[in-house]
């Protein structure tokens, strides 16, 4: 028995997808224009729906939504002739994939949507199809090949299908002026979570900031370093950053000046800051790069204009980003 060549069998399959999802430029008509326009005006509830793997993309579809802020939940034809029709109403909008169009449990969903006004934009393959008939705004997927051997299972299809779903949610996004902070909102954890972290976020602000003025003495510096508990000291003029000074400052200076000594005598000049806007991501990156442990926040202007004094907004320690998992 001939030995199968699975990487040939499979890049084969791929092949046929990549070529039948460029069919999707079909789809971007006035149809499609409908659908952005009136899930976007939409007073109630992006509701989606289907049947066996369609069901599967609509949960999808349903969940990159809610994931963007247009408020979606996913309807299961079974359940929904069990009671559940109740959850949707005439100021929803209901988005049911089906890529033949006729799937018999659809049916009573659909009777019961075109009874009460609700919208329907139905996505088929078919025109003639009962899906497609029965839709306010019919979207009409292109036949493709599916990507098996036999040419038989949802392959291309449902990737069609999923690919549809995407491009909605993209125009909708652009619609909305979808912003990288309004994203981070809706995704506070994980690692999308992580890499959307600010700065500004994390950042201690406030009466935690150690600031200690630029004519303070050795000692009452520090108190302020140790009451603050971030073995930085942050020295100002005028309301404005000159330097900086350490723990480790202090000891090593200890045998050489008095305890009267002004602070200024031991500080750094010049120090490091970011912006209040600044990835947190690329803060960390800045402490490992230079072995440090904490970050004076500036202003966005100040930072970007490499100001070297400026006013202090904040101050980020590891410790704080450590706390969010960020390693």
């Amino acid at each position: 028995m001939a030995k199968i060549n699975y990487i040939k069998v499979a890049k084969k399959s791929a092949n046929i997808q990549i070529r039948e999802l460029k069919k999707i430029n079909k789809i971007f008509n006035k149809d499609f224009i409908r659908a952005v326009e009136a899930i976007h005006k939409a007073k109630g509830k992006v509701v989606c729906s289907g049947v066996g793997k369609s069901g599967l993309i609509a949960r999808k579809v349903s969940a990159s939504f809610s994931s963007v802020g247009i408020s979606s939940f996913f309807l299961d034809p079974h359940s929904a002739i069990h009671g559940d029709l109740g959850q949707i109403d005439k100021r929803d909008v209901l988005v049911i994939f089906s890529y033949s169009g006729n799937t018999l449990e659809l049916s009573n969903l659909l009777k019961y949507a075109n009874r009460f006004g609700i919208k329907v934009i139905g996505v088929a393959s078919s025109k003639d199809s009962l899906l497609i008939k029965a839709s306010d705004i019919p979207i009409i997927l292109p036949k493709v090949k599916e990507a098996d051997p036999i040419g038989m299972v949802p392959s291309s299809s449902t990737s069609i299908t999923l690919l549809l779903g995407d491009c909605l949610m993209a125009a909708l996004l652009n619609k909305q002026k979808f912003t990288k902070e309004r994203f981070k909102i809706y995704h506070p954890g994980g690692n999308i979570g992580k890499t959307l972290l600010l700065v500004k976020d994390v950042m201690l602000t406030g009466n935690k900031i150690p600031l200690i003025n630029f004519n303070n003495n050795i000692v009452s510096a520090v108190k302020i370093i140790s009451k603050k508990n971030l073995g930085i000291g942050i020295i100002v003029k005028n309301k404005k950053v000159v330097g900086i000074v350490t723990d480790g400052d202090i000891r090593r200076g200890a045998k050489k000046y008095s305890r009267k000594t002004k602070i200024i005598s031991l500080m750094s000049e010049k120090p490091m800051h970011i912006g209040e806007n600044s990835s947190a991501a690329k803060a960390l990156s800045v402490m490992n790069d230079k072995k440090i442990t904490s970050l004076i926040v500036s202003s966005d202007l100040d930072y970007k204009k490499r100001k070297v004094y400026f006013k202090p907004k904040g101050i980020l320690h590891i410790h704080s980003l450590l706390k969010y998992g960020m390693k």
